[in-house]
């Protein structure tokens, strides 16, 4: 057995796939066919282009419902969900934010403040995202309200491409989406495919390391992008209900069956914070989590090993 892989840009990020297999030709075959389906997931949910279902969605906010493809309808159905579980934390409507109030360059050199963050959210809510089966059609509610699938759109997207994979009979393979990826079968000399937990710290170097055949891993952390204002560093992400930074966790590492699902949790469990992000993970069948704060403490959900 052999490994094969390939790395290139897909929805903004570095994605690298893996095929383990005996027959080079049938494992290059298989990761253009990955490769393909994840290109055909950005088109259909991404913001930017004009004509894509998402940025039909967006201009027409306060206007009217969209018809939809019924896997944009199901995907957005999953998303809001998501939003009743976490109240709120995770949020497809955090697309209203004004790129201006939060850019996370060397330009932004002061935090706004409470009252303009507070101004800039009110858009954010998830329960103006109207859903309607039998179009399927989907409406936001105000002007101005923006949805985006950055919180689950690459986990998404890695699972299908699994899925179709694992169907043309590949039996072992990762798609690691800078970081967020999925694995399933063994690695070509036969052990379970591990990953290592980033230190946030010093990002290269591992602290712990977990198995992760047929599992998800996915991680929210401020090491990934930030702003530093007066030596003190702001996390990219944002609670949705004040339009501010989360403080206090370095990075949230969760661990699902699911690369979609463990994509979509691992930012609103850092904004849930840890008492309530452990309390919610903890009542999820199939849903592990690693946290850790600002003073380097881990903390993780029940039945974690770590080694």
């Amino acid at each position: 057995m052999e490994s094969f892989s390939k790395s290139l840009q897909l929805m903004g990020n570095l994605f690298t796939l893996t095929v383990v297999s005996e027959d080079p030709e049938f494992a290059q075959e298989n990761i253009e066919i990955a490769i393909a389906e994840i290109q055909r997931i950005e088109a259909l949910f991404t913001t930017y282009t004009t004509g894509s279902q998402t940025h039909l969605i967006n201009e027409n906010a306060g206007i009217q419902p969209v018809k939809v493809d019924r896997e944009v309808f199901e995907l957005i159905q999953r998303s809001l969900h998501i939003s009743k579980i976490t109240q709120g934390a995770f949020d497809l409507s955090y697309g209203s934010i004004d790129k201006s109030l939060w850019n996370f360059d060397a330009t932004m050199t002061q935090l706004p403040s409470t009252a303009t963050a507070l101004k800039m959210v009110h858009l954010i809510d998830y329960t103006n995202i109207i859903l309607d089966e039998k179009g399927p059609t989907v409406f936001l509610k105000e002007a101005g309200m923006r949805i985006g699938f950055g919180g689950i759109g690459k986990g998404y997207a890695a699972e299908m491409a699994k899925k179709l994979l694992v169907k043309n009979g590949v039996k072992s393979g990762i798609i690691n989406a800078s970081g967020d990826l999925t694995a399933w079968g063994s690695q070509a000399n036969g052990k379970p495919w591990t990953i290592g937990i980033a230190n946030p710290n010093v990002p290269k170097n591992a602290f712990s390391y977990l198995e992760i055949s047929n599992k998800a891993v996915a991680t929210s952390g401020n090491y990934e992008k930030f702003v530093t204002i007066k030596g003190k560093k702001y996390s990219h992400t944002i609670d949705p209900k004040t339009g501010l930074p989360i403080m206090g966790i370095k990075s949230v590492t969760v661990i699902s069956t699911n690369a979609e699902f463990a994509d979509a949790m691992a930012t609103p469990i850092a904004v849930m914070g840890i008492e309530n992000g452990l309390f919610l993970v903890n009542q999820l069948p199939d849903l592990y989590c690693i946290i850790i704060d600002d003073h380097n403490k881990i903390y993780t959900s029940k039945n974690i090993h770590l080694t």
